[in-house]
Order: C-alpha cells, then sequence, then structure tokens
C-alpha cells in the first residue's frame, strides 16, 4: 500500500468513526460503524485510524470529508463497486442520523 493510499484509508476511517461516535441514535451510530467495517473488509482489515487531529463535529462537514475520502480511494485501486457500495452505506445512516 502507498502512503498516500494509507493516509488516505486512515483519514476516510477516522472521519466515518467520527460520525458514529457524534450519531443522535443508537441505530445511526450502528449503520456507521457498518460502513466502518464495510471499508476494513474491502481493504482486508489492512486499515488504521488517523487520530492526529481531532476531526470537526459538525455532521455535514464529516459526512462531505468521509464522502469525498471514499470517493478518491478508486484511485488507489479500490473497486469502483464497493465505493458506490460504501457510499450508499454512508448515506443510508446518515439518513437515519437525521430522523
Amino acid at each position: 500500500m502507498l502512503l498516500a493510499h494509507a493516509v488516505l484509508l486512515s483519514e476516510a476511517r477516522s472521519y466515518i468513526a467520527a460520525l458514529a461516535d457524534n450519531a443522535t441514535t443508537l441505530e445511526a451510530s450502528s449503520a456507521y460503524d457498518l460502513a466502518l467495517i464495510e471499508l476494513d473488509l474491502v481493504h482486508g482489515d489492512d486499515a488504521f485510524a488517523l487520530d492526529a487531529t481531532s476531526p470537526a463535529v459538525d455532521r455535514d462537514i464529516l459526512m462531505a470529508l468521509a464522502t469525498s475520502a471514499v470517493e478518491r480511494l478508486t484511485t488507489y485501486g479500490v473497486d469502483a463497486l464497493h465505493g458506490e457500495l460504501l457510499l450508499a452505506s454512508l448515506e443510508g445512516a446518515c439518513a437515519l442520523d437525521k430522523r
């Protein structure tokens, strides 16, 4: 794994984890956790979170950052279908979070 890929993966994991931590309901938090598990499965559990800075607390900003990071992962060989499925999982979790 290239360093840039590892950093991007770490960012995606950190943003999704922050979304799970800041979710308004248990169902939304669980949905974000499932998206995080999907991301780990795509990478063969070869991932870690980047905890150097505390992410923004605003869920809309976190969602935009997580979406952007997942979209950019396809440039490092992540299958486009897996990327789309992960984005759909994030959108579903976000919908649960806004209820």
